[in-house]
């Protein structure tokens, strides 16, 4: 059955609803991007839901493990849309994607055009069967699909102009720099100190660097390239630290150090109630020693426990003896909160107020700028070598995100 077959008049009517949707809120820009999306019949790859739920901005959960996680699905338009953007993709480029589902392997195919080439690839046998099927029905049986491990990339159709992966990884794996043509751009959802941005890096002649970060939220990473948060239980498993996975040797507090008394100190800082806290977790990330993120079950809040945090999690400091993390009350204005930091233990004060001071530093030099970069570099350079900033070693790259001013007039750490 050829792809204008198992298409409708009504599928491409909310898929140009979609599409318009997209451009009016400023997720796309490109023209040629809205034309892919207004194309692609996405219904055909997610066949298990209605085509209202097809054309609806949002994820499609396609296959979870035996534990419950989910390992695969398809993306978010709004995600999709943003990586595509920023990965700029022209005619005749050849494309590898890590993270297989068919769809934006089909959008690929529209952007690369006949004189291009897309393959995709996945670690999964049932993703690269259902890519292989659904991409067929749509009609791009020439976009190649491959069943391998997405840590060692595409050797066959090396070397690529983009690289775009769909998963979240840990690092960057040494065999995506190595496939990546000359003048290239791997676009890339990684992963630090528990924090995920879609990233679009240029290789240049040493390094790779940044040209855009977008906040995005993508599954796992699996395979040799997979990488593992570390989770600490606290008052019965009610609150919970997440440490990464380069943080092995960090301290924990002890599992009752929310019983310590609490010390608070308030910032001056407002934010709406709308604004995105995701600027201010990175530069507290790379400011805040022994920095995790503390999760609240919602009975923690109800019994006092911690006071509120948001729900995907706050930014916190741990030593062998204190907690601390960022929270907020509520402002004069009901549209806005301010910011504050509340500590336990010992050193409880002291973790306080180093939080509050990081966010009026914040706020004072970085709140409203054009946000940090961040080169990868490999894990054997001298440091002495790398830019000033916060230098963060991976297994096979070092990181370096530098926030403009850094670091004499923000007061970071190098």
């Amino acid at each position: 059955m050829d792809a204008e077959s198992n298409d409708s008049p009504y599928a491409g009517t909310l898929r140009a609803a979609l599409t318009d949707l997209l451009v009016d809120q400023g997720t796309i820009h490109d023209e040629r991007v809205a034309a892919a999306f207004r194309v692609v019949p996405r219904h055909l790859f997610v066949p298990l839901v209605p085509l209202e739920i097809a054309y609806t901005d949002d994820v499609v959960l396609m296959k979870r493990d035996e534990s419950g996680v989910a390992i695969s699905s398809v993306s978010q338009p709004t995600v999709v849309a943003l990586m595509l953007e920023q990965a700029d993709v022209r005619p005749g480029h050849r494309v590898l994607e890590i993270g297989s589902g068919g769809y934006n392997a089909a959008l690929l195919a529209e952007l690369v055009g006949p004189a291009g080439e897309v393959t995709t690839i996945d670690i999964d046998e049932d993703v690269t069967i259902r890519a292989r099927e659904t991409l067929d029905a749509a009609g791009y049986p020439d976009v190649r699909v491959l069943r391998t491990d997405g840590e060692f990339g595409g050797p066959e159709s090396a070397p690529y102009d983009r690289i775009i992966v769909t998963v979240t990884a840990w690092d960057l794996a040494p065999a995506w720099v190595d496939q990546l043509a000359p003048g290239g751009r791997i676009v890339v959802p990684l992963r630090f100190r528990s924090q995920t941005r879609s990233i679009a890096f240029d290789l240049l002649e040493e390094s790779l660097e940044s040209r855009s970060m977008t906040v995005c939220g993508f599954v796992n990473m699996q395979g040799a390239g997979a990488g593992h948060e570390q989770y600490v239980p606290l008052h019965g498993e009610l609150v919970s630290l997440t440490f990464d996975e380069d943080q092995e040797s960090e301290p924990v507090p002890p599992e009752r150090v929310l019983d310590q008394p609490k010390a608070s100190a308030w910032s001056g800082v407002l934010m709406n109630r709308e604004e995105p806290l995701s600027d201010l977790d990175l530069w507290l990330a790379s400011t805040i020693p022994g920095y995790c993120v503390l999760s609240a079950e919602p009975r923690a809040l109800k019994k006092g426990i911690v006071a509120p945090v948001p729900r995907w999690g706050a930014s916190a400091m741990a030593s062998s003896t204190s907690l601390g993390y960022l929270t907020a009350r509520p402002a004069a204005d009901p549209d806005f909160v301010e910011l504050g930091a509340n500590a336990h233990g010992p050193a409880g004060q002291d973790f306080a107020e180093l939080l509050v001071d990081q966010v009026r530093s914040w706020n004072e030099h970085l709140r409203r700028g054009k946000g940090p970069t961040l080169r990868i570099d490999p894990a054997g350079r001298p440091l002495a070598q790398l830019p000033p900033g916060f230098h963060l070693l991976k297994r096979h790259n070092q990181l370096t995100l530098t926030w403009p001013g850094w670091p004499k007039e923000c007061g970071g750490v190098s």
